[in-house]
């Protein structure tokens, strides 16, 4: 017969073969379960998906860098004010310092002052100068007649040359940032802090431990207020004299140890005389002066304080609106020029890198130009 054609033989013999190896069905088997496993994945997904899953680089983990942790400050080991009672939040709270920034390691005090406490040879707190009440310390003037502008100001000696006042404001909120202003930052630049951190009164100290004087920022209504919000215990052109005062008694409790206080923000408040007196009398009556930041040019501070005879100095220029090194030199050379002709000028400035390195670079050859740097509370001695 032809090949390929096949007869009934072929049939019977081919019903006839012989079954195939069990270890190939076995094989067989096990290839069939994980094609059916494969397609129950694909169509249903695993249990475990949506649980959380780490996943860890094994490179970056072997070369990742070893962190750094910066040794504590050296500050002397003096008691500090305890922290006073946390404000009402503020609408963005200042954030944790970095985990590689020291904040000053010293010791809390008790609430209540009962002895002078001295930061290095400074003086932070004296209970002569303080008024216990239950938010914290308030300044007062003593007995004998020492306020605390006097008692917490540093020595200034006794010079011909023109006076120029540095007022540098911001400290308090960032930790890296404060830390640098104090510690590079000649002893004559005043620093400002503001009230709201909770360990201010630590970097306070050790302000003052380094020969700085101190300022507390007050926060004031701006005038794009609320937009621009300095917090809850701001004070306002349009509230009363007893909420304002309330709000200012709050603020200086938060610490002590400064010579005075300046505005934070503030442009509407400031404007406003009716506002403004009652706050500069207490602030006079506390023995405290007012720096006057100069950030609005209405500013009603320089009539009123006249009016009541309160300490006041006013910044003539901010060094730091344009923030570059040159912007920043001119506006120093123009402090000069204002010092040579009135025998005191202050200006301020803030926390910015560019800032505190370009004051650092002024400061250097300061004397040699024929002036003299000293803390605000000297321009208020000189003006008498």
């Amino acid at each position: 017969m032809a090949a390929g054609i096949m007869t009934e033989d072929d049939v019977t013999g081919a019903g006839k073969r012989p079954l195939p190896h069990p270890l190939a069905l076995a094989y067989f088997a096990v290839f069939a379960s994980l094609l059916i496993v494969v397609a129950s994945v694909a169509l249903f997904g695993r249990a475990s998906d949506g649980d959380p899953v780490v996943r860890l680089d094994l490179a970056m983990v072997r070369h990742a860098p070893k962190p750094v942790v910066q040794a504590p400050a050296s500050i002397p080991d003096t008691n500090l004010i305890g922290a006073a009672p946390s404000p009402s939040a503020p609408d963005q709270p200042p954030a944790p310092p970095p985990a590689d920034i020291a904040t000053p390691s010293v010791p809390a005090m008790p609430a209540k002052i009962t002895q002078p406490v001295y930061a290095g040879r400074a003086l932070v707190a004296d209970p002569a100068l303080i008024e216990q009440t239950d938010n914290g310390p308030l300044p007062r003037i003593a007995d004998d007649g020492r306020t605390p502008m006097s008692a917490y100001a540093p020595p200034v000696p006794k010079d011909a040359r023109p006076r120029i006042a540095i007022v540098v404001s911001g400290l308090g909120i960032s930790a890296k940032a404060t830390a640098e202003a104090i510690t590079s930052l000649p002893p004559g630049v005043t620093l400002a802090f503001a009230p709201y951190a909770d360990d201010v009164q630590r970097w306070v100290s050790q302000a003052r431990s380094l020969g700085h004087e101190v300022l507390l920022e007050v926060p004031m209504e701006p005038y794009d207020f609320p937009d621009s919000d300095p917090g809850p215990h701001t004070l306002r052109a349009s509230a009363g004299e007893s909420a304002n005062i309330d709000k200012l008694s709050w603020s200086l409790t938060r610490i002590t140890g400064y010579a005075g206080i300046t505005n934070l923000l503030g442009g509407r408040f400031l404007a406003n005389d009716e506002a403004l007196e009652p706050v500069m009398v207490y602030l006079a009556r506390r023995g405290l002066l007012f720096f006057d930041s100069g950030s609005t040019t209405r500013s009603a501070a320089p009539s009123v304080a006249h009016q009541v005879n309160a300490p006041y100095v006013q910044s003539v220029t901010t060094i730091d609106t344009i923030q570059t090194g040159m912007e920043i030199d001119r506006r120093l050379s123009e402090l000069e020029s204002r010092a040579r002709l009135a025998g005191s000028a202050a200006g301020t400035g803030f926390i910015y890198p560019v800032t505190i390195d370009r004051v650092n670079a002024w400061a250097k050859g300061l004397q040699g130009r024929g002036f003299v740097l000293v803390p605000a509370s000297a321009i208020v001695a000189a003006g008498k």
